[in-house]
């Protein structure tokens, strides 16, 4: 058993942590509030780069005008798996439950006698990944040092796709992140992004319903410099929707600690008074048991 002094001391360093957690859950509701603000206020843009992007489509009918990022190499041999998580722990089962995604994924690619490589954006995407796939893993991106994301960011991590496709790297790309719901929902999410599959619904979005519509350049041309900057988009809507999801993680896990932290401070505590109370009744009974004796 314990004694009174441990007992403190334990109680004493729970403390200790509660305030740490308390403060990082206070820190990460701060933060959440302009992540998810730079979330939604980009899914709109890209929703609409797909709204254009149908509407192109349309209008070139599937014809050889295409570029090859959107109509891929005609096979799908080679998979390349862009697994976006964040640098940090200490936000639940978020960075985990993307990787359990991306390895569900590799698993079945692999099974099907595909080729696979991963780019790992993020710290803790890595550290998951490599325990089983460390010979696929091809670059790492590490974004540590950047406070607040940019499209830069994201542009320089599509460029570095796109020149991987462009060298015959692979053949299929796919995009994961987890999508942003609310403080306790955060989506993990596979989006390929090359070949540049052109939403259904994006059809349906645009203006003008059946409109036909003249193009300068030619459309072949436009989706040329159109899909580059596309596949940037997504992976910087990837980005933000993982910064929002990873502070609303993190904000709900530090709740979490410093709530079981205060049960385990109320739990230690009272074991620490009926040892006190268990001690101070022997003292007493030895004094009075010594009384009677002279």
């Amino acid at each position: 058993m314990a004694s009174l002094k441990d007992l403190r001391n334990r109680i004493a360093s729970v403390k200790a942590t509660q305030k740490i957690t308390k403060a990082m859950q206070m820190v990460a509701a701060a933060k959440l509030r302009r992540a998810q603000e730079a979330a939604e206020a980009a899914r709109p843009y890209s929703e609409r780069m797909g709204a254009v992007l149908a509407n192109i489509t349309q209008a070139i009918g599937g014809g050889g005008d295409a570029p090859a990022l959107m109509t891929g190499t005609g096979k799908d041999d080679v998979h390349l798996l862009v697994v976006c998580t964040a640098e940090r722990g200490l936000c639940g089962g978020f960075n985990s439950q993307i990787a359990r995604l991306a390895r569900d994924h590799i698993r079945k690619l692999l099974a099907d006698g595909k080729q696979v490589k991963i780019i790992c954006v993020g710290k803790k995407g890595f550290d998951i990944l490599r325990r089983d796939y460390a010979a696929l893993i091809i670059d790492r991106v590490d974004l540590r040092e950047v406070k607040t994301l940019g499209f830069v960011n994201a542009d320089a991590i599509a460029k570095k796709v796109i020149n991987l496709f462009n060298e015959g790297g692979f053949d299929i790309c796919t995009l994961f992140y987890s999508q942003f719901k609310s403080v306790i929902s955060q989506i993990p999410t596979a989006q390929q992004i090359i070949p540049a599959g052109v939403p259904s619904v994006a059809a349906e979005t645009t203006n003008g319903g059946n409109a036909v519509y003249e193009y300068e350049p030619e459309p072949g041309e436009i989706l040329s410099d159109l899909i580059p900057r596309n596949i940037s988009v997504q992976v910087f809507r990837a980005l933000l929707e993982n910064a929002a999801g990873e502070m609303g993680a993190k904000m709900s896990a530090m709740d979490n600690a410093t709530r079981n932290a205060g049960d385990m401070i109320n739990k230690l505590s009272i074991t620490y008074n009926r040892q006190r109370q268990a001690q101070i009744t022997k003292e007493l009974i030895e004094i009075i048991s010594g009384a009677e004796a002279l």
